[in-house]
């Protein structure tokens, strides 16, 4: 049977990755996008170059009215959703005594309300099918905290421990809920640190180097496929062996 994915935040980075490596392996992709429209719709016209199928489709995850719009689109286009890859997210830099209540706010609204409304607004097919998969990415920092990224590092905590209850609560009706925990992956999130950062950053690492998209990709892949048929509710690190 062909599974159908939907990929928030698709158009760049991590997301951007996971949706060309499941429109690879054979995936029918929904890349979800906020307001990169022309890399979303580039990458998607790329994909159906190789015989995959693969549309790009516009989704805030701040507004449940356009994740349900979102939804409905993508299940005219490739059918219902079973597996849901939630990789939009947004990152800041700054002392915990400068952070706003805005700043606060936008990060959790992102990052932790944004997994909240697209996970209850595509369960309701994956619940009357008695299948499906979610894959939440979370960050290594969600795991120990960072500093100067206090709100940051609480978000993606927060969508650690969501992923395992859902894990918990879903499981009984076939649906697996897992969550990779990247480690420092050169994306246009991170390029702000400067290569300087970078590369202090990638000596930390046992591998010797920062991360990849495509290592991300890799894993999430994995999480989605039925080689992990038996795995729910795990945080994958994917971080070069950077100790935390």
């Amino acid at each position: 049977m062909a599974r159908a994915a939907l990929v928030t935040g698709g158009s760049r980075g991590i997301g951007a990755a996971a949706a060309a490596c499941l429109a690879r392996a054979g995936f029918s992709v929904a890349i979800g996008y906020g307001s990169s429209k022309a890399r979303a719709e580039a990458l998607a016209a790329s994909l159906r170059a190789e015989n995959c199928n693969a549309m790009a489709v516009e989704i805030d995850v701040c507004d449940r009215a356009s994740v349900r719009a979102a939804l409905e689109r993508v299940r005219q286009r490739i059918g219902a959703p079973d597996t849901l890859v939630l990789c939009a997210g947004v990152a800041q830099q700054k002392l915990f005594q400068d952070i706003s209540d805005a700043d606060w706010d936008r990060l959790f609204d992102v990052n932790v309300k944004g997994v909240y409304r697209c996970a209850q607004e595509a369960l309701p097919e994956m619940l009357r099918r008695g299948r499906g998969c979610i894959v939440t990415v979370a960050s290594m920092w969600g795991e120990v905290g960072a500093s100067c990224e206090s709100h940051y590092a609480a978000s993606k905590g927060a969508v650690i421990a969501l992923s395992k209850s859902l894990a918990k609560e879903l499981g009984p009706s076939g649906i697996r809920v897992n969550c990779v925990s990247p480690g420092v992956i050169e994306t246009d999130m991170t390029a702000g640190l400067g290569p300087e950062t970078l590369g202090a950053l990638a000596e930390e690492a046992p591998l010797g180097r920062n991360g990849r998209p495509e290592d991300v990709a890799q894993a999430i892949l994995y999480l989605c496929s039925e080689a992990s048929a038996f795995v729910t509710g795990q945080v994958l690190s994917v971080n070069g062996g950077f100790v935390i």
